[in-house]
């Protein structure tokens, strides 16, 4: 391509159908110049357009609507190693993966004795596939001291985890088990790890008990991470979490997706139960929460072809609730 000694563009060189600017979407191949000029395009002309056309693309992207983060634990394949379960969330579709329990000595993934050094390595596994891990479940900590949650914060990061899910203790550790969890979140903040409590019996069994939890520590990085399955499964059945949902306008950060069956059934592909996901997360969506991660917890049991072909059933239910693609 050439310049006239003006600066513009020759006419051969607009319509040339091997021309870079000819077969550009900014630029047609006939374009009419505002100057009148009817041999081309100046140089500033061009820059200018250009430019324009790049700040128009960024201004597009970042008007797109923050995306659901459609995920899966490794918990229905906890009679394996935790391989088949990575291999089968990925064959299933899922972009995003929770780490959850395995077949292993303490049942899960990564754990206190974990390195930071192998959970690196298993971080690389999981990106060799194509997934992201988006949660961790934590393991048991001593309430004495705050050097075991810290490691396992390390961990989460190590792995490339953002958020920790936390279960939750007993009445009578409480105190110690939250004041822990209140001294480290700076701590995993500056690790870019998110803390996040979910309802599982005791006295966090419920949305209102959770947020009770939460508003007591106070800090932005400890939320809830809904659960409405446990919603119903730990009231019996009676509490419903398109009710309970209500009461955590503003501090979910993510959600287990997890279905429920009386008298005390989790363990299902969601979508077959009692759990009204599209109510439930519509009401989530009211009080703050339109973006995310949604990661299916528990899945029909059987064995791994069936495993995996639940999965594809569970992703293909999330992306019908949320109408996009996982």
């Amino acid at each position: 391509m050439e310049l006239r000694k003006d600066g513009t563009l020759t006419r051969q060189d607009l319509e040339h159908p091997h021309s870079q600017i000819g077969a550009s979407p900014f630029f047609p191949r006939r374009a009419a110049c505002p100057t009148g000029r009817r041999g081309g395009m100046t140089r500033r002309q061009f820059i200018g357009s250009a430019l324009l056309a790049t700040t128009s693309a960024m201004f597009i992207r970042a008007e797109e609507p923050p995306r659901w983060q459609i995920g899966c634990y490794t918990r229905p394949w906890a009679q394996y190693d935790y391989h088949f379960a990575l291999d089968g969330i990925a064959a299933a579709g899922f972009k995003y993966i929770g780490l959850m329990t395995t077949k292993s000595k303490n049942n899960l993934i990564i754990s206190l004795t974990t390195t930071p050094e192998e959970a690196a390595a298993i971080g690389a596994e999981v990106k060799q596939r194509g997934l992201k891990v988006i949660s961790m479940w934590s393991d048991d900590f001593s309430t004495d001291y705050t050097d075991d949650l810290k490691r396992i914060i390390e961990n989460s990061a190590a792995c490339g985890c953002p958020n920790l899910l936390l279960g939750g203790t007993d009445e009578k550790h409480a105190d110690a088990y939250y004041k822990i969890v209140a001294d480290c979140c700076d701590y995993a903040a500056a690790k870019n790890v998110g803390l996040s409590l979910k309802p599982h019996g005791g006295n966090n069994a419920n949305g209102a008990q959770c947020r009770k939890i939460i508003d007591q520590i106070g800090h932005k990085n400890f939320r809830l991470w809904y659960d409405p399955g446990n919603i119903f499964y730990y009231s019996d059945g009676k509490l419903d979490p398109v009710n309970d949902a209500a009461t955590v306008d503003g501090v979910v950060a993510g959600m287990s997706v997890k279905d429920f069956r009386p008298p005390k059934q989790v363990e299902l592909t969601p979508g077959t139960g009692k759990v009204d996901f599209a109510k439930v997360l519509s009401r989530l969506q009211q009080g703050g929460f339109t973006h995310g991660p949604l990661v299916v917890e528990c899945l029909d049991p059987g064995d791994a072809a069936h495993l995996n072909t639940e999965a594809v059933k569970a992703r293909r239910f999330l992306e019908t609730l949320t109408g996009q693609q996982a």
